[in-house]
């Protein structure tokens, strides 16, 4: 019996603009049996979302397939309509996308939005309801028909996740689509959320094509493992000869600019005890209401930052991690604890000492794609924290901006370009830049990489390396990424349920760590056993 489920031959699909075509996916061959997991892994614009796109009748208005064939048992998807595309998506073929904030209608309560999946399809109403609740409960969500009356902002990003994932699974489909699925989640709700997909795919024998830029993800979950670059897969096979025997030049660079625990920090670190600290936490706390009863955000976290080193908050969602960042940025008052900078009490300073503060300080926030306005050039993006300090004067500011682009290594001939035109890696630079214009002594950067791919990770961390030594900067970074913060941190703060259970220098709490919580968190973090397989196979 024929077990594929999917297969595409020779597929190519071409981007159509006013100045002509570009190549999205070249030749593309493809199967998927039933009940396989299957990886598509690649940099941003290597073609794998286009192919998902393409899988789901969903290809952007100025996309064409300009040749080859997509057959899914038995149905040929390149030559459907959109009715019967509407009968296809979402009961045979599920989707799950990248980001349950975008993806859930922020008005409409969860069970309502599970029960439209359905409904929509023709299952009636009362049976809806009760395989709504019944999907809830599978994707490991609790007291699922109370939790079916909430809204999405109610919901922690984890639990998001799995109502995406319940939606997508609840008409029984036979191929599942997983579109970078995990990709804003702390490695233990990340676990948690691939589990459950990978159980039940096992379970009703669904097929699953991952999408996904994190090579551990990929190694972890996947039975094999196409690699794309420019829109055509370079190379393909099991999941154990992909890792640890790749061919392709390209796997291998992918390979080697994924972040890993095995990877000690470029460069000699600082002992932080060689300077006295910039920035000192002693006991701060959070509540946020007045019930003495309620558990605290945050309780009695203490550490320092010394001048020119990097300090690394780290822990699962809710943790307090970024409580603790706000109140240092005073965006939140603390209700216990102090907090000093250069050792003034940043909380106590007037409106004149919070406006020079402000100028000391500086963030770089998660999503490129958001925290730039897109209306701004790159020119007024970076050159505005001069004009709301009244630094210089117009030109001195372009000179300023310009001077800025170079040092985060992007063209000065980009000034007058908005941010759509740039890619996520790029933007992220302007953003970085955009925080060095008052020259700060302390960047906060907060999940800086987590939407970027590997490669680029590698070269924003290179950059802030090359910045720290250059310009004396001192960074809190704050991550759920811990292979990442194994590169760039000195001191690691570990933090679980809004107290520090372990901190130390970063080769002492990732080589030996005191914590169950942090020994834990380190066995959850992607590929962990293929770098251990690397490993062993190094050593003999």
């Amino acid at each position: 019996m024929n077990d594929v489920l999917l297969t595409i031959d020779k597929l190519s699909i071409d981007y159509h603009g006013p100045h002509g075509s570009q190549p999205g996916v070249r030749d593309l061959d493809l199967q998927v049996r039933r009940g396989e997991f299957v990886a598509i892994v690649g940099e941003s614009g290597s073609g794998k979302s286009t192919t998902a796109a393409a899988l789901i009748g969903l290809l952007a208005d100025n996309a064409r397939i300009s040749q080859g064939q997509i057959d899914f048992a038995g149905h040929p998807l390149h030559a459907l309509d959109e009715r019967t595309w509407r009968r296809l998506r979402g009961t045979r073929i599920g989707f799950v996308p990248q980001d349950p904030g975008l993806s859930l209608d922020p008005v409409k309560r969860i069970g309502a939005q599970l029960r439209e999946a359905l409904t929509v399809h023709g299952v009636p109403r009362r049976e809806a309801q009760a395989r709504s609740l019944e999907m809830l409960a599978q994707v490991g969500l609790r007291d699922v028909e109370r939790l079916a009356r909430r809204y999405p902002h109610e919901l922690s990003g984890g639990m998001r996740q799995r109502v995406l994932i319940a939606i997508a699974m609840v008409n029984r489909p036979e191929l599942i689509i997983a579109d970078e699925p995990t990709s804003a989640l702390d490695v233990s709700v990340q676990r948690q959320v691939l589990d459950h997909l990978q159980a039940l795919a096992v379970e009703r024998q669904i097929a699953v094509l991952l999408i996904t830029h994190d090579l551990g993800v990929a190694m972890d979950r996947a039975e094999r493992v196409i690699v794309m670059q420019h829109g055509r897969i370079v190379e393909s096979g099991n999941t154990r000869q992909i890792f640890l025997q790749p061919r392709h030049p390209y796997t291998r660079q992918l390979l080697d600019a994924a972040p890993s625990l095995a990877q000690a920090p470029p460069g000699v670190r600082r002992d932080a005890r060689e300077a006295a600290p910039l920035l000192s936490v002693k006991g701060l706390g959070k509540h946020f209401t007045g019930s003495p009863d309620t558990p605290a955000a945050v309780a009695e976290v203490s550490f320092d930052l010394a001048r020119g080193t990097t300090v690394s908050l780290v822990g699962e969602s809710g943790s307090g991690k970024s409580t603790t960042a706000r109140m240092i940025l005073r965006l939140e008052t603390p209700s216990a604890g102090t907090v000093l900078f250069a050792g003034d009490d940043v909380h106590r300073k007037d409106a004149l000492g919070l406006r020079q503060y402000r100028r000391r300080v500086q963030v770089v926030y998660q999503n490129p794609y958001a925290s730039l306005d897109p209306r701004f050039t790159l020119e007024q993006i970076i050159s505005e924290p001069l004009r709301a300090f009244a630094i210089g004067d117009r030109q001195s500011q372009r000179r300023r901006a310009s001077d800025l682009l170079t040092r985060v290594g992007l063209s000065a001939g980009l000034l007058d370009s908005r941010p759509e035109q740039l890619s996520g890696g790029e933007r992220q630079r302007v953003a970085i830049a955009r925080a060095l214009a008052v020259e700060p002594e302390l960047l906060v950067l907060d999940e800086p990489l987590s939407a970027l791919d590997a490669s680029v990770q590698k070269q924003i961390l290179e950059l802030l390396a090359e910045l720290q030594r250059e310009l004396g900067l001192s960074y809190l970074f704050i991550s759920h990424d811990l292979a990442v913060v194994r590169q760039i941190s000195d001191q690691v703060v570990v933090m679980q349920a809004g107290r520090v259970v372990e901190q130390g220098p970063g080769e002492q709490v990732f080589g030996n760590p005191a914590s169950e919580y942090t020994r834990r968190l380190l066995e959850d973090v992607p590929g962990r056993r293929y770098v251990d397989s690397l490993a062993f196979l190094v050593a003999i």
